[in-house]
């Protein structure tokens, strides 16, 4: 099977290639639209800021590759943020491919840490991504902005307030969590993501 990840100016992408490569994945990290097009899986990871990153994206006319893939398509952190509608982050127009917003947490007392940083647990489970035993259990976070839940919805976690851990349209599915840092759990979620 051929996996590419999306190469383009955004952190994190070295740890999805180990992550995948835990699991016997060995992806390619390419911007070659080519590459990108005939391959199996496209992973769209990254952390960055998101006015930037879309900026990057349309210069190089990534923002209509990505939208045009017909393979399954996983977004992560950043990933899901620019396949939204609207980044509060730079008040910047997203790939539009959910219909999820996306706003900055708003702390509302002392204690309220912004970014969330670290494990919280996901719920309401949908699509072949998850599986039924994996209902509440611990993921990995970093994010300071996060999608408003929709009907593209496909896991719920609570920091703040409710929002969307993951999304699905079609072929497009994203986690706002690192499944590559989210141990056991991360790399089952990334085998079933596999074998879509």
């Amino acid at each position: 099977m051929k996996v590419a990840i999306i190469k383009y100016n955004a952190g994190n992408i070295y740890s999805v290639m180990h992550g995948l490569r835990r699991i016997g994945v060995e992806p390619i990290v390419t911007d070659d639209k080519n590459l990108i097009l005939s391959a199996d899986k496209v992973i769209f990871p990254g952390v960055g800021e998101a006015s930037s990153t879309m900026a990057y994206l349309q210069e190089h006319k990534l923002d209509e590759l990505i939208r045009d893939l017909k393979q399954p398509v996983l977004g992560i952190c950043i990933g899901l943020q620019l396949m939204c509608k609207h980044s509060e982050e730079g008040n910047t127009e997203c790939l539009g491919i959910f219909d999820a917003e996306v706003k900055r947490f708003q702390s509302r007392k002392i204690s309220d840490k912004v970014p969330q940083m670290g494990w919280n647990t996901i719920h309401s489970l949908q699509t072949k991504l998850f599986t039924p035993e994996m209902e509440n259990q611990y993921v990995y976070y970093v994010h300071s902005y996060y999608a408003t839940c929709c009907s593209q919805t496909i896991a719920v976690t609570d920091y703040l307030q409710p929002f969307s851990a993951a999304l699905n349209r079609n072929n497009f599915y994203a986690t706002q969590f690192h499944p590559e840092k989210s141990g056991s759990l991360g790399e089952s979620i990334l085998r079933n993501f596999m074998n879509l």
